[in-house]
Formats: structure tokens, sequence, C-alpha cells
């Protein structure tokens, strides 16, 4: 198990869009495990590998509770439809939330990491962590998609009104 340090905002590799990956070899799937365990030991449900310092079109969303994990690899939104806006945070930007509208549908293509491709639709939470994800892959932080901060107490009740 190794955990990466997460790279946090003002860092200039978060604002830069990622290189395509091209070799799919053992590399790529330490960075995909580091990334995983990253990403789990932080309490996240999504990360990007700009977010554990590598400049390449990676990312993991991974909402747990028996859901497969999603490695995409130099993913392309296909489409879009419908509206939602809901709060978000980021790893790369502890103790900021806010309200952020994003799509509530999604389908997308991208790469498995034996350099297969797939096609993979999704609503809702999960849609909003994927791209969130491939946002970070294009060097848009959530920050920039802020239509209003929310405080951590905020947070927290809304979190009690849904257990």
């Amino acid at each position: 198990m190794t955990i990466r340090t997460i790279v946090k905002h003002p860092s200039t590799i978060l604002t830069t869009k990622t290189k395509k990956v091209i070799k799919f070899d053992r590399n790529l799937a330490t960075l995909l495990k580091d990334m995983h365990d990253t990403m789990v030991d932080s309490d996240g449900i999504g990360i990007a590998a700009p977010q554990v310092g590598e400049s390449i079109r990676v990312a993991i969303v991974d909402l747990g509770e028996g859901e497969d994990i999603i490695e995409m690899i130099n993913p392309e939104v296909l489409e879009t439809e419908g509206s939602v806006i809901e709060i978000e945070g980021c790893l790369s930007f502890p103790e900021l939330y806010g309200e952020v509208e994003r799509p509530f549908y999604v389908r997308m293509k991208a790469q498995e990491r034996d350099g297969r491709w797939y096609e993979l639709e999704a609503e809702d939470y999960e849609a909003r962590a994927i791209l969130h994800e491939i946002d970070h892959l294009d060097g848009i932080l959530f920050d920039s998609k802020i239509l209003r901060v929310v405080d951590l107490a905020e947070l927290e009740a809304q979190e009690e009104e849904l257990l």
C-alpha cells in the first residue's frame, strides 16, 4: 500500500491540461493502485493523476458500497444531459465546499488499464464524480465552478438529514 502526497491548490500541475496516456504498462498499473490507496486513505470518492503529481489523463472514481471502481484512462465525454446543483469538495482543497452545477447524466468513453476502450453511462452522484475528475484532467478546478461556498456546519447538517 503506497500513499502518495496529495497536491494542494495553488500548484500549477492542477491547472495544466494533462497528456494522453500512450504506454499501458506496469508503471500505469502501479499508479492506479497508488491513486486508489491515496484516495481511500483520504476519504475521497475520486482522484485524478495531477492530484498525486502526475500530469497524465488518468482518474479513478470509487463510490464504495459494493460499486465497481471506475478507472478512466484518456476519458472523453460523449454526451451530457440535465442539470443539478449539489455540494462538492475536493482533496486538493481541504476545508472548501461549495454548490456546483453539473449535468445529471453523462455518457463517456475511456480506456482500461490494458488499453481497451469502454463506454459508461452514469447519473446523479456518479456522473458528478466522473465529471469532476475529468475536469481535473483538463486543468479545470471545482473552485472555479462554485456558485456558493458552503461552510462545514451546513455541510454536516445536510449530511445528517440524509442519514
